[in-house]
């Protein structure tokens, strides 16, 4: 892999990590057109999705640092609403958190397997798409917004699990079916955010379990780190645009978006 190549896979993947149309579906693409075998590339997923991390951790450290508040005060009583909220959060989070987790430790390697082709990514685009338009269509017949509850982290912990799939967005499918669940779009989007670094951060544990990295020599290390960095400074941008962008504005210019890229892999494919 050379220089070029790292600062375009962590540029695309920053982007595409948190705004909502695939990270792994615009990865499959990319990585096709470029010749890059999948194989070769884990050590330096992990690497940029490490940059992805540090993007929420910062971005979020005000919300994460309370949440690591509330979890050591768990125990004991309090009357301050914010630190009940807080745990309730802890909870939901967990909750979220549980439907990922089964899934990607027993089928993730078969989806991947199955849907890693650019035909299958389009074809998982359009219909992500069509779940979007569904999305703000019933999102916004809603009068009533709630904040998240048990059974809403619950919906939006099995979206994040079925993002698995090539093609399907994390952060797309989880502040969709936020929207479905009654809430509004920045506090879906928050939580879609702080339930993925959980799901990233364990993906990162699996597969650092997994391979070894000290075989990477000086010129290889160097490359990945620059992916990083560039992880890092993409994902930033595109949780702080995208943050601002839902407060306005729906999810369906990224429908629109979706089923236009789609349309010209499956043409020219």
């Amino acid at each position: 892999m050379t220089f070029f190549e790292s600062i375009l896979l962590g540029a695309l993947q920053g982007i595409t990590e948190f705004l909502p149309i695939s990270s792994s579906g615009h990865l499959v693409v990319v990585e096709s057109l470029l010749g890059l075998k999948v194989e070769s590339l884990k050590s330096f997923d992990v690497f940029v999705h490490a940059g992805s991390l540090l993007a929420i951790l910062i971005y979020f450290r005000k919300e994460i640092s309370d949440l690591f508040s509330a979890f050591f005060s768990f125990f004991k009583k309090t009357t301050d609403n914010k630190q009940k909220n807080n745990q309730k959060a802890i909870i939901y989070l967990i909750l979220g958190t549980i439907p990922a987790t089964i899934i990607g430790l027993t089928l993730e390697n078969q989806i991947d397997s199955y849907f890693r082709s650019v035909n299958s990514v389009a074809y998982v685009m359009i219909l992500v798409a069509i779940f979007f338009v569904i999305a703000e269509y019933l999102g916004g017949r809603i009068q009533q917004k709630q904040n998240v509850k048990a059974l809403s982290a619950i919906y939006i912990g099995l979206a994040q699990a079925i993002a698995i799939i090539p093609g399907v967005s994390r952060s797309g499918s989880t502040i969709a079916t936020g929207l479905i669940g009654k809430l509004e779009r920045t506090n879906a989007a928050r939580f879609s955010f702080l339930l993925g670094s959980i799901a990233i951060f364990g993906a990162l544990i699996i597969t650092l379990s997994k391979d070894s990295f000290l075989s990477l020599n000086s010129s290889s290390l160097a490359i990945h780190l620059t992916g990083l960095s560039t992880s890092l400074i993409f994902s930033l941008l595109a949780i702080n645009f995208l943050m601002k962008f839902l407060k306005k504005h729906s999810l369906n210019i990224f429908a629109l978006y979706l089923i236009i890229i789609a349309s010209l892999l499956l043409i020219f494919n």
